[in-house]
């Protein structure tokens, strides 16, 4: 059998994963996620998704399964600045964090090079450059405390981005920010997405948002419900599979988001 070319960004085999004794937070995962891909994904809170993220991440190890990382085993990978993230509730950080928007962006360099290394010319040109892209190079000497949600969203962005990452994963990006600032972040990830090849993950518990903006949807309740093209899956019967009576049910727009 000839191999693609290409190897999927990141490749989950049959991964499960349990705290201790407990019960199965994740059962038996298997997709991929290709180079290039908006994937959104989708489930009720405590279905597992900041958990899958946290694998993705190495930062939890699977109980069983194996994942691959641009056709590394996680277990051997070591190149984490390729991948990108923007976790939870950023946008709501402490308002008196005390450090200006070029700080925060420039701090996203240490997985590159360590923290022992001084800064260098090239660090400095990628912080530019994420900046600049991200919209928030005017803002450069601005305490981040003192942003709009929409604006901070921008920030942490810019700093997962200074270390040219070809996947971002953003873990519910639009928590805390006014609807209209929502639209011109989605358009931004959009171009992100399209004209700079970046691989794009998105969690979110907002489905009408997930069938408009991504272009592949997963839907997780512990397991795989579903994985594809949401004209072909976001529909009533998924949404009461999702979200329905046999769950803890939830508005969707839901506010306050506990981790999976």
């Amino acid at each position: 059998m000839t191999e693609k070319t290409e190897k999927p960004d990141i490749k989950l085999d049959n991964v499960s994963f349990s705290y201790q004794s407990e019960s199965p937070v994740l059962e038996n995962l298997t997709f991929s996620v290709n180079k290039g891909d908006y994937l959104g994904i989708i489930g009720p809170n405590g279905g597992g998704k900041t958990t899958l993220i946290k694998i993705i991440l190495g930062l939890l190890r699977p109980t069983n399964g194996t994942i691959e990382l641009f056709g590394k085993d996680s277990y051997d990978f070591k190149e984490k600045y390729r991948i990108g993230y923007v976790p939870q509730r950023v946008t709501q950080a402490d308002k008196s964090f005390p450090a200006t928007v070029f700080e925060v962006v420039r701090s996203g360099r240490i997985a590159k090079r360590g923290f022992l290394n001084r800064f260098t010319k090239d660090d400095i040109e990628a912080v530019e450059k994420a900046m600049d892209l991200t919209g928030v190079a005017r803002y450069r000497n601005t305490l981040v405390g003192n942003l709009s949600g929409g604006e901070r969203q921008r920030v942490f962005i810019a700093r997962a981005l200074t270390s040219n990452p070809e996947v971002l994963i953003l873990d519910e990006p639009t928590v805390g920010v006014d609807i209209g600032a929502q639209k011109t972040f989605y358009e931004f990830l959009n171009s992100l997405n399209r004209d700079h090849h970046l691989t794009i993950i998105f969690i979110s518990h907002d489905v009408e948002t997930i069938s408009r903006e991504a272009k592949t949807v997963l839907c997780l309740n512990h397991e795989l419900v579903c994985h594809g093209f949401p004209g072909d899956i976001v529909n009533e019967h998924l949404l009461e599979h999702l979200y329905g009576d046999h769950l803890r049910s939830e508005p969707i727009n839901h506010q306050h988001h506990h981790h999976a």
